[in-house]
């Protein structure tokens, strides 16, 4: 971060901010007196504008006109001048009326999320569904095929299924393959990669340790497997200008904005966060925002729901909404998880479609 500005300073930036954000047009020093009667001259003014300008807060495209923020100047306000925003009482009141409709349904909630935060920014919006974010064992089944090779089928609570064919050492009859997938599923029922890890070593058969070792290797690449479910909206609201059409590039491209998603949130960071520009990591985030949250168990069940547009949008507004959507998640899927989990985490029905 930059060093701090003068109050004053932080007072004319944030004031050039919001009205560049709801006009579009770059803004000079004779507005910000004009529209907010400030108490110094505009000749005042300008000078802050002009310093501003050489500290990479704002941008002035042409030397007579007006100044515009740069990704840094949005940065500071999001960080020290946005202050607090809460979306009113009746559009709170109206969303968490259209959830419960949607009660225990889990793709309504998926949609409902996309389309309520298109709604509320005027931009684009995503939903991931909900995934465990380690896998647990449930149970797996090694089916002789022909000869030396054997269909190993691994399910994982949560209901994600690997199949994988297998290349043994020598032929296995059926018999012996059965006994050995019971054993290890009463051995590793409902066990993470780490607990079964920590386990392989309590095993005696060498054909249980073989097929523990693939079990392993299907479980890791499982944790690690990126995002792939997709709910999104309000494509059309964001048409208007460069940073719009980068931020449907971004949209259009599934694997790109999976590893955006995974990369930020895997950083732990709770609330809601803001990628300006792609922070110079993301370099197809250019002239775009994203602001994100994660909702559900984090430790357990949890998914994300984004706001992506250009940088020019309303902060405050778009924070609040991903905020209180994800907060909405959260409850909904802590109770349909609890309730779920009663029988068993299996009883839950994830969806598989990418609705778009």
């Amino acid at each position: 971060m930059t060093k701090k500005l003068s109050d004053r300073q932080e007072y004319i930036l944030g004031l050039l901010v919001r009205t560049y954000v709801e006009t579009g047009m770059p803004v000079g020093s004779r507005t910000l007196v004009e529209l907010y009667d400030l108490d110094v001259s505009a000749a005042t003014v300008r000078n802050e504008l002009s310093l501003l300008d050489e500290l990479g807060y704002l941008n002035q495209l042409h030397t007579s006109g007006g100044r515009a923020p740069t990704e840094v100047g949005y940065r500071y306000f999001v960080q020290r001048l946005i202050g607090e925003f809460e979306l009113p009482n009746n559009e709170r009141h109206m969303i968490r009326h259209q959830f419960h409709q949607a009660r225990l349904d889990l793709n309504q909630w998926m949609r409902l999320a996309a389309a309520v935060l298109a709604h509320a920014s005027r931009g684009a919006s995503i939903v991931t569904a909900p995934r465990p974010n380690t896998n647990s064992f449930k149970h797996l089944q090694l089916i002789s095929t022909q000869g030396r090779l054997v269909l190993m089928i691994l399910v994982f609570y949560g209901g994600q299924v690997q199949q994988q064919m297998l290349t043994l050492a020598e032929p296995v009859p059926q018999a012996r393959l059965t006994l050995v997938a019971e054993r290890l599923n009463k051995v590793f029922e409902d066990s993470s990669y780490d607990d079964i890890y920590a386990r392989q070593g309590q095993l005696d058969d060498a054909l249980e340790r073989d097929v523990t070792r693939l079990v392993l290797d299907g479980m890791r690449r499982s944790d690690k497997r990126a995002i792939s479910e997709f709910y999104r909206d309000g494509l059309v609201n964001i048409v208007d200008d460069e940073g719009a059409r980068q931020a449907v590039r971004v949209l259009e491209e599934g694997t790109y904005l999976a590893d955006v998603l995974a990369e930020t949130l895997e950083t732990g960071a709770s609330g809601v966060q803001v990628v300006i520009g792609g922070e110079g990591r993301w370099e197809e985030l250019r002239d775009c925002t994203m602001i994100l949250a994660r909702y559900g168990q984090h430790e357990e069940l949890s998914g994300a729901v984004a706001v992506l547009g250009p940088t020019r949008m309303p902060y405050g507004r778009n924070i609040s909404a991903v905020r209180y959507v994800a907060d909405l998640m959260s409850g909904f899927i802590n109770e349909y998880f609890l309730e779920s989990s009663v029988g068993g985490f299996s009883d839950v029905d994830l969806p598989d479609e990418v609705i778009t």
